[in-house]
This record gives structure tokens, sequence and C-alpha cells, in this order.
């Protein structure tokens, strides 16, 4: 029965997985008279360093919502622009990943993509597929419905094929069928930028989560800006269903 986090002799106990959804590149460049795209790049920086906290605080999984399956609505030279970036950021951070140990994944539909970044996706999946240290989840033309949508399909096809009575179908069933089966469903939720939705981002593993929201735009969420979510994560008293009294008892 888990409980309010354990106090430990450096602090609590961090969560296994932190979820984060990366927004208000845009309105950050806004108000600096800068054009989208210098939040975009600005917003790497910020990922970058995040990566390197939660490596520091042995934090398992980290999920980076980089690009939902809603996004694609927004300006064609905006879209284009966020797969470059994509790709030459894939380019110039991934040696630096693999020497760190973090095993890089994707989520998504990746047939929407350029042959070239597809490639890169799974050329980068596969040189990292082997370390041991954080894994790096990126969610990239994403979304919730989608996730949960697919896993339908799967398990569909499972029962016509005879390999599971629709009858006997569990919540547990499905979740084998969703992205990252095999990894502990996100502890913490970050979203920046003020907004208050989770925007159709893991909508099945975030049943649990912990929400935190910050105002602070993505490019100025720094390490300081993570203390403080994981501040907020250490008061919380994660009950999942029990009352206060049971976890005082056991």
């Amino acid at each position: 029965m888990q409980r309010r986090n354990e106090k430990k002799d450096d602090g609590f106990t961090p969560p296994q997985h932190i979820a984060v959804i990366m927004d208000g590149n845009g309105r950050w460049a806004k108000h600096r008279f800068m054009p989208r795209v210098a939040g975009h790049r600005a917003g790497l920086e910020s990922a970058r360093e995040i990566v390197k906290q939660c490596i520091k605080h042995n934090i398992k999984v980290l999920s980076l919502f980089a690009f939902s399956s809603e996004n694609w609505r927004r300006p064609a030279q905006e879209v284009s622009y966020l797969m470059d970036l994509l790709l030459t950021g894939l380019e110039r951070e991934v040696e630096v990943l693999h020497k760190q140990q973090v095993q890089v994944r994707f989520i998504g539909d990746r047939s929407r993509f350029s042959d070239i970044l597809r490639s890169k996706i799974q050329d980068v999946e596969c040189l990292t597929v082997n370390n041991t240290g954080l894994v790096l989840i990126i969610a990239v033309d994403y979304g919730g419905q989608w996730d949960i949508c697919q896993a339908a399909k799967a398990l569909a096809r499972d029962a016509v094929a005879g390999l599971v009575n629709p009858d006997d179908i569990t919540p547990e069933h499905l979740a084998q069928h969703l992205s990252y089966p095999d990894l502990p469903h996100p502890d913490l939720f970050i979203r920046t930028s003020g907004e208050l939705r989770i925007s159709n981002y893991m909508l099945w593993q975030l049943a649990y989560a912990e929400l935190y929201f910050t105002s602070v735009l993505w490019p100025d969420f720094n390490a300081a800006e993570f203390e403080k979510a994981l501040a907020h994560y250490a008061q919380r008293e994660r009950r999942f269903g029990y009352c206060s009294e049971q976890l005082t008892e056991s």
C-alpha cells in the first residue's frame, strides 16, 4: 500500500516517472518580440536541463510531450520547423544522452513523419536500447485517445484470434497494449505556462498522477522550478482509493 512520500536521509523518495507538457514556447518568444521558432529553440535548452535534473535525482522515467496529434493543425511553417528541430536535436544530443546511459524511446504515430526522421528515430532507439540509466520517452504525434484506440484494436485482434475471451478482458489486458507497458505510469505530471489541462496526454496512464501546474513558461523552467515541482510532490498523500486512516495503520 502506498502512502505519503516517505522521507529519506537526503530528502524524500522521488517519483519514479515524471511526465511533462512543455508549454509556452510561443508566448515566451512573443513576449520578447521574437519569432515563435526562437521559443522552440529555447525550449530545447530547458528539456536538456530537466534531463540533467532527472539524472541527478535518480528519476527512472521522464516523458516529454514534444508534438501532439493535434499540433498538425498549427501553421505549416511552424510544423515544418518543429520537425526539423526534432531531427537536428536528435543528431546533436544523441551521443551525449548515450554517454549518460539514457535510454531514448519514442511513442506516437510515426506514419506522417518523413523517411529521414523515422530512420533517425529508429537509429536513436537502437543505439540507446541497452542503456541502464534514465528512460527518456519523447511523445511525438501522440495523443492519449490515439493510444487507447490503438490498444483497443490490438486487444480486439487478440479476441478474434482466440487469444482472449472478451468477457474476461480486464483493464490490465488493455494496459499491456498501451505505449511503454513495461514502465511505471507517471507519478508526477508537470505542465508549464499556466494552462490547467492535460490536453490528451497519457489519458490512461495519468489516472493517479499528482498534477502540478505552473505559470512559468517552458523556456524559463529551470532547475529551481523543477525543485519546486518535486517539493509539491513531496507534500502529497498518495492514497490510491484508500483513506488516510488506512495509510496510517499500514
